[in-house]
């Protein structure tokens, strides 16, 4: 059964920076993109970075020039470096392969990591 384990939030100042980590327990791992996603109260979860199967990164508006996602296939391992945090960024974040139908996933969600941004 495939199963995300994330972690690496914690509170932290606005402009602080954290680094989140994602075990994935996924099979033929190498044949998946991934991806961070968040969700903050009172609104729907967003897609936050991706990557796939040939290292190529995508990223939110919102996340682009502040954060980066990377993966090691060997270690079954997805991270996201954040920088320059903001209080928006305040939110659960998880990791999971998206599918190819838009805002589709292959796999349930894990119980995600809090990052807090505040001062």
């Amino acid at each position: 059964q495939v199963q995300f384990v994330e972690s690496g939030g914690g509170v932290v100042q606005p402009g602080g920076s954290l680094r989140l980590s994602c075990a994935a327990s996924i099979p033929s791992i190498k044949i998946y993109d991934l991806a961070w996603y968040r969700k903050a109260p009172g609104k729907q979860r967003e897609l936050v970075a991706s990557i796939d199967s040939e290292n190529n990164p995508n990223y939110s508006d919102s996340a682009k020039g502040r954060f980066s996602i990377s993966r090691d296939n060997d270690k079954k391992f997805v991270y996201l470096q954040m920088s320059g945090l903001k209080p928006d960024d305040t939110a659960v974040y998880y990791c999971n392969a998206p599918s190819t139908v838009p805002g589709g996933i292959f796999f349930a969600w894990g119980q995600g990591t809090q990052v807090t941004v505040s001062s």
